[in-house]
C-alpha cells in the first residue's frame, strides 16, 4: 500500500501528463493560420495595416498625437497629449509651486475646465469626506485575503465595496459620478493597505496602517502613508505629483480605457466596469510594462560592466534584441509607442524630473545609464527590426526609476499607475453614459469548418 505522500506526488505526475495531452489538443484545435487575417483584412488589435489604431468612437477627454498632417500626408512630429483641449506641458510647466496639480487635473478630466481656487477647495472636500475606509472592510476585506499581486487584490476590494454601496447597480450620471469620485479617493488607501496586509501576513513584517491626513495632497498623503516614518521632502512630493498626472489619462484607444467603454456599454455597474479595467492595466504590454521595464535594467546593470561604455551597452541590447537574454521576449521595455513616434511628451516631463531627483538622491550614475540605453535604443530597435517608423521611449522607460528613487517597492509600481488612471477611467465611463451608445460588438470572420455530427462509436 502507497504511502499518502507518494499516492499524491503519483497522482500529480498523472495529472500532468494528462494535461500536457489536453494542452497539445488545445494548441492544434485553436491555431488559425496567420495568413487568413491577410486575406479577410482583419484590423488585429483593432489596428490597421501601419499599426495605426482603427476609430471605434469618439471622445472629449484627451487626445494623443504622434504625427502633424502637411499635405494631405501624416508626418511623424514630436508628441502631443492634451487633457480636455490642454496640452500636458502647459498643465505641468504652470505647476509651479502649487501641490495639488493631480487634483486640479481630476477635476479638468471629469468636469472639462480648471477649477477656480475655490472650486478646487470644496472638490478637495469632497475627495477628502470620500477617503475614510469602514474599519470593518479593513479588517474583513483586506486583511483576511492578502494578496501577492496587489493589482488583483486591488480588484477584488473594488468588487467588494459594490456591497457597501446602498445604490450600486444605479448607472445614472450622477450616482456614476459618485462611484467614481468615491474609488479616486480610496484607491491610494486600497492599494497600500493591501500591500501592507500582504506584507505582514505573507512575510511576517510590520503592519503598517496609516490614515490619509485631511489637507494634504494624493501625492503627498501616498508618501506620508507608505514610510514608517511618514517623512518625505518637497521634491518627492512634487515628482510623484507629476507622475500622477502623467499617467491619469492617455485617450479612449488605450487598452484599459477601451475595456471601459466596452464593460460600461454592456450597461454594468461601475465596480465591475473599474475592476475589468485594472485587470487590463495589470498586464506587461500594458500598466506593468513600467515593472518590466524596471526588471530589464536591473538585468542590465548586472551585465554590463562599464555603465559609460555605449558599444558594450549596445553589444547586450542587440543580445536583448535577438532573445538571448533577459526574458527572451525580444522587447527592450519602455522603447516604442503604438501613437509617438519621435517623442512621447509623459516621458519627455518625467526623465526631467527624473534627473533632479536622481541629483537630490545622488544617483546620477544610473540617471546617465538609463540616458545611454534609451539614446541607443532609438536607433538599435529601427536598424535591427528594419522599421520605417521612428522609435521613442515612453512613460514607463523612467517610471519604475522614479518610483524607486522615491522609495516605492515593486509591487506597487503598476497600482500607482491604476491610482493615476482611475480619473481617467471615470471620465470615459461618464462620457460613455451620458452619451447612451450602442453596447460595443465588433466582428469576428469565422474560418473554421463546418462538420457532420458523428456519434460516440464513429470519432
Amino acid at each position: 500500500m502507497l504511502h499518502k505522500e507518494t499516492y499524491q506526488l503519483d497522482t500529480m505526475g498523472d495529472l500532468a501528463k494528462k494535461m500536457k495531452s489536453l494542452e497539445e489538443e488545445l494548441v492544434n484545435t485553436h491555431r488559425i493560420n496567420p495568413n487568413l487575417y491577410v486575406e479577410y483584412d482583419v484590423k488585429r488589435g483593432l489596428r490597421d495595416s501601419a499599426g495605426k489604431g482603427v476609430l471605434t468612437g469618439l471622445t472629449e477627454v484627451s487626445d494623443v498625437n504622434g504625427y502633424r498632417l502637411i499635405e494631405g500626408r501624416q508626418i511623424p512630429s514630436e508628441g502631443r497629449l492634451y487633457y480636455q483641449g490642454y496640452d500636458i506641458y502647459d498643465l505641468v510647466n504652470n505647476q509651479k509651486d502649487r501641490k495639488y496639480g493631480f487634483e486640479e487635473v481630476i477635476y479638468l478630466l471629469l468636469f472639462g475646465k480648471l477649477p477656480s481656487t475655490a472650486k478646487l477647495e470644496k472638490f478637495m472636500d469632497v475627495l477628502s469626506d470620500l477617503q475614510d475606509i469602514p474599519g470593518r472592510f479593513v479588517r474583513d476585506v483586506i486583511m483576511k485575503a492578502s494578496n501577492a499581486n496587489i493589482m488583483n487584490a486591488m480588484q477584488r476590494c473594488v468588487l467588494t465595496l459594490y456591497t457597501y454601496d446602498e445604490n450600486p447597480e444605479d448607472i445614472s450620471p450622477s450616482n456614476a459620478l459618485r462611484q467614481s469620485l468615491d474609488l479616486i479617493a480610496k484607491m491610494p488607501l486600497i492599494a497600500i493597505y493591501s500591500y501592507y496586509s500582504y506584507r505582514h501576513f505573507r512575510q511576517d513584517q510590520t503592519l503598517l496602517i496609516r490614515n490619509p491626513q485631511r489637507g494634504l495632497s494624493f501625492a503627498e498623503n501616498i508618501l506620508r502613508m507608505l514610510r514608517s516614518n511618514g517623512h518625505y521632502t518637497e521634491l518627492e512630493a512634487k515628482v510623484l505629483d507629476i507622475a500622477l498626472i502623467l499617467h491619469a489619462e492617455h485617450g479612449g484607444g488605450n487598452n484599459s480605457t477601451f475595456t471601459t467603454h466596452v464593460v460600461t456599454s454592456s450597461g454594468t455597474d461601475t465596480y465591475s466596469s473599474t475592476a475589468a479595467s485594472i485587470g487590463s492595466l495589470k498586464g506587461p504590454r500594458h500598466g506593468g510594462a513600467n515593472l518590466k521595464a524596471h526588471k530589464m535594467f536591473q538585468n542590465i546593470k548586472e551585465n554590463v560592466k562599464n555603465w559609460e561604455d555605449e558599444a558594450e551597452i549596445e553589444e547586450y541590447l542587440t543580445k536583448i534584441l535577438a532573445r538571448e537574454t533577459f526574458d527572451r521576449t525580444g522587447l527592450i521595455y519602455g522603447m516604442g509607442h503604438a501613437v509617438y513616434t519621435l517623442s512621447d511628451p509623459r516621458e519627455v516631463i518625467l526623465k526631467d524630473f527624473a534627473r533632479k531627483l536622481a541629483e537630490e538622491k545622488g544617483m546620477q550614475e544610473e540617471f546617465a545609464l538609463y540616458d545611454r540605453v534609451e539614446k541607443i535604443a532609438k536607433d538599435l530597435i529601427p536598424r535591427q527590426r528594419q522599421m520605417f517608423k521612428a522609435v521613442c521611449a515612453n512613460v514607463d522607460f523612467y517610471s519604475g526609476f522614479v518610483y524607486t528613487m522615491l522609495g516605492i517597492p515593486e509591487e506597487l509600481f503598476t497600482p500607482f499607475f491604476a491610482i493615476a488612471r482611475m480619473p481617467g477611467w471615470s471620465a470615459h465611463r461618464l462620457e460613455e453614459l451620458i452619451n447612451k451608445g450602442k453596447i460595443i460588438r465588433p466582428a469576428y470572420k469565422y474560418v473554421g469548418c463546418h462538420q457532420d455530427f458523428l456519434p460516440v462509436s464513429e470519432r
